[in-house]
């Protein structure tokens, strides 16, 4: 009995070795950069500076006067995120448009992108920026600023923003690995569903180069059962 516990136990502490080596050799492998296209959403007070949103623009609502952006764009995570290129310049943007009772004005940017940004196979409007002032009720969100003046807009299941004014016509928040060599432009894109979540999660994961936490904790977690494995073998020996 003790032979085959000892053979059971030599087993499991092989496995957690090899999960160890594993682990050891994610960790000091080089990071495969990974980016995201996709429309950013960006919020301004009619100033002169735009700021990242921290909420969708089908829940948040702007007030009277302000500005939405949004921007297509090939990003690695949100602080390297690119701003529209214009200004959130309310006075210029809703000149002439008079605020009626019941209704709020909001100046709307839409950024398409430069190059880079294009997706294989897609071919962005001929005017890279565009503006228009939406005159909504007071109680509009930025989405419906939005489809007031950038018909028309594609939404995925998750209720994502994919397409605005027709741009791009298919996918939604491709994900772009980016290998030694090669450059963001040039990288294969595929369609995730998912790409929402794991957007969000690239922006506060492995933003030092390295494996992110879920990675190291999942490895930690492999090594913890490995390691109680052993020792409930070696008790009942």
């Amino acid at each position: 009995m003790r032979t085959l516990l000892t053979g059971r136990t030599a087993r499991i502490a092989g496995a957690a070795a090899g999960a160890l080596l594993t682990l050891t050799a994610v960790a000091a492998a080089p990071a495969q950069a990974a980016g995201y296209r996709y429309w950013s959403f960006w919020e301004s007070d009619g100033g002169t500076s735009w700021t990242y949103a921290t909420q969708g623009p089908a829940t948040a609502r702007p007030a009277d006067g302000d500005a939405i952006g949004f921007r297509f764009a090939l990003s690695q995570g949100t602080s390297d995120t690119s701003k529209p290129t214009a200004a959130p310049d309310f006075a210029a943007v809703c000149a002439g448009v008079e605020k009626k009772d019941g209704s709020k004005r909001i100046a709307v940017v839409v950024d398409f992108g430069g190059p880079k940004d294009t997706p294989p196979g897609e071919k962005p409007p001929a005017k890279p920026v565009e503006t228009g002032c939406a005159q909504v009720r007071e109680d509009a969100t930025g989405a419906e600023a939005l489809a007031e003046v950038a018909k028309p807009l594609r939404y995925d299941g998750a209720a994502m923003l994919c397409g605005i004014a027709g741009y791009p016509a298919r996918g939604c928040g491709e994900p772009v690995a980016v290998g030694e060599g090669q450059s963001a432009s040039a990288a294969p894109a595929t369609s995730d569903s998912a790409s929402a979540t794991s957007d969000s999660a690239s922006a506060s994961d492995g933003e030092g180069g390295g494996p992110s936490f879920g990675v190291l904790a999942g490895g930690a977690a492999v090594l913890a059962l490995g390691g109680a494995a052993i020792w409930k073998a070696r008790r009942r020996g």
